[in-house]
């Protein structure tokens, strides 16, 4: 995936995000980010890539996230592959 397109899934992911209170409050508490933070950072390849790791860090966040996106389940791992850090593995 190119990074322009992974950038557009990572936006769509971040309005999906967004509109699950729940799991936005999650979001929002466990990066610290405001919603101001958040606005300026829709633009940030890397900012947009941690959008994708916390949805990553739970298997069926991806699968409420892809259904709600109509995207295919590996759809966001090859989104963030393609962000800045997204090639690099930490198996820890």
């Amino acid at each position: 995936m190119e990074q322009n397109a992974a950038q557009t899934v990572a936006v769509r992911a971040l309005g999906w995000l967004a509109g699950d209170d729940e799991l936005w409050d999650v979001f929002l508490g466990s990066t610290g980010a405001s919603v101001a933070d958040v606005k300026s950072g829709v633009g940030d390849p890397a900012f947009l890539g941690s959008v994708l790791d916390f949805l990553m860090m739970d298997d069926a966040w991806v699968m409420r996230a892809c259904e709600g996106l109509s995207l295919p389940n590996e759809t966001l791992l090859r989104a963030r592959q393609a962000l800045p850090g997204g090639m690099e593995y930490s198996w820890t």
